[in-house]
């Protein structure tokens, strides 16, 4: 480690002293910790490189170091991963850069998205190569692509998207907007995905007030505000969520006045008076040196919010979430859903008294049998997650519905998204 060390602190006074202060001249002083970060991890990486190379030589194993793809090899490896065999494969194994494929605790997500679909987009029925049927450009270029046997919207660099919707103000007063996003093994700050909350500009302004995007890192997330002359900077990152890379759920928060943004379990915002009024968003996208790069999201929802889980179950005797999600046609639980369930364990705990009837819904895709089937599953491994947070398996029972008892219309994908949901029925 010493010696790995020394090689850096070496390799890096080679750029000479006057070249280093016009450098770091350039950036100010507010910079120099992180551009500084970024030499050392670069210098180290470009040792270690040219250390394996002699080593190599060395023992006569004849390796050599693979070209990073361009971008035209990167567009054809997602056109091949679209064939039927490949297909077939990949739905037999998990993407091996997903990290969501990873089971994870999640034990204080506290995220808990709207109860009524609005906006569904899994980017079923696109074909590759075309841009997003249920979106406008709002600049740059993107479009549908397969990594994997995931659906994505591939993005160009500095690319924005926006919802089609039939109003120009679809943000109610109490939202939710989650999405999945691709990040490269790149240092944090080099790729971001740019939330937006107007027409797409780089930044709004009501009179002298002054609202910037919101910038999402693989560790956390970042904005700024400028209201009646006072500025302010949002700032939140979490090393440890940084450390991984592929994709990633991003969840935001919205009720009334306040602000929060997740980057997988990791709560990055927190902001009690955003003081502004969202009405409508869009997503964009940044990377430094984005060649050879993926680009991309998938999975976008947008929920409008309700009351609190126990005030639901007061005033009707139950609470239906939409928040509980699983793997495609199977009953295993995406990491996302604990923001729910630890909502139900921790409300369960400080109400003893309630016991709760676990139903699975889903929509009527797929044969019926099959689907009530899934539907029971799909309630047993909710039953299943909430006894391993706590709550004990005799408050809780479970019975699969499966398409029996539809609550909006299975020919649109946000009717079948609030379909698919779990109720919780307090017996």
């Amino acid at each position: 480690m010493k010696t790995r060390t020394l090689l850096v602190a070496i390799a890096f006074l080679f750029m000479g002293t006057a070249t280093q202060a016009q450098f770091f001249k350039k950036l100010g002083k507010s910079a120099e910790k992180a551009a500084e970060r970024a030499v050392t991890r670069k210098t180290e990486q470009k040792v270690n490189k040219e250390t394996e190379r002699a080593m190599d030589t060395i023992l006569g194993n004849g390796k050599k170091n693979k070209k990073r793809s361009s971008k035209k090899t990167k567009n054809k490896e997602l056109e091949e991963n679209d064939s039927p065999v490949n297909s077939k494969n990949k739905r037999e194994n998990a993407d091996e850069t997903a990290t969501d494929s990873t089971p994870k605790t999640w034990s204080k997500y506290n995220f808990v998205p709207g109860d009524k679909i609005i906006f569904e987009d899994d980017l079923s029925g696109e074909e590759n190569g075309e841009f997003p049927s249920r979106w406008d450009l709002s600049q740059g270029s993107a479009e549908n692509a397969k990594k994997g046997n995931e659906n994505i919207i591939n993005f160009e660099n500095r690319s924005i998207i926006t919802p089609l919707m039939e109003t120009e103000s679809y943000l109610p007063e109490v939202f939710t907007i989650e999405f999945d996003a691709y990040f490269e093994d790149v240092y944090y700050s080099w790729q971001s995905y740019n939330i937006r909350f107007w027409h797409g500009a780089n930044h709004h302004s009501e009179g002298k007030d002054f609202f910037y995007p919101i910038e999402v890192f693989k560790d956390g997330a970042t904005t700024h505000t400028k209201v009646q002359g006072n500025a302010k900077k949002y700032d939140g990152h979490n090393e440890t969520i940084g450390k991984s890379t592929g994709w990633k759920h991003i969840a935001i928060s919205f009720n009334k006045r306040s602000l929060k943004v997740f980057v997988d379990e990791y709560r990055a915002l927190n902001i009690p008076n955003y003081k502004y009024k969202p009405q409508m968003f869009s997503i964009g996208s940044y990377m430094h040196k984005p060649e050879g790069k993926t680009m991309a999201i998938k999975n976008i929802r947008i929920a409008e919010g309700g009351k609190k889980l126990y005030d639901r179950v007061m005033a009707d005797g139950k609470f239906v979430t939409r928040g509980i999600l699983f793997d495609v046609n199977k009953a295993s639980l995406k990491p996302s859903s604990m923001g729910v369930i630890n909502q139900v364990a921790k409300m369960m705990q400080e109400h003893t008294d309630l016991k709760f009837s676990i139903e699975g819904h889903t929509d009527s895709d797929g044969e019926e049998s099959h689907n009530l089937q899934l539907s029971e599953k799909r309630a047993a491994a909710v039953k299943e997650a909430l006894t391993n947070s706590g709550v004990e398996a005799a408050r809780l029972k479970v019975k699969g519905m499966g398409e029996s008892v539809p609550v909006s219309d299975n020919s649109t994908p946000e009717g079948k998204a609030n379909n698919r949901r779990v109720e919780f029925v307090n017996f």
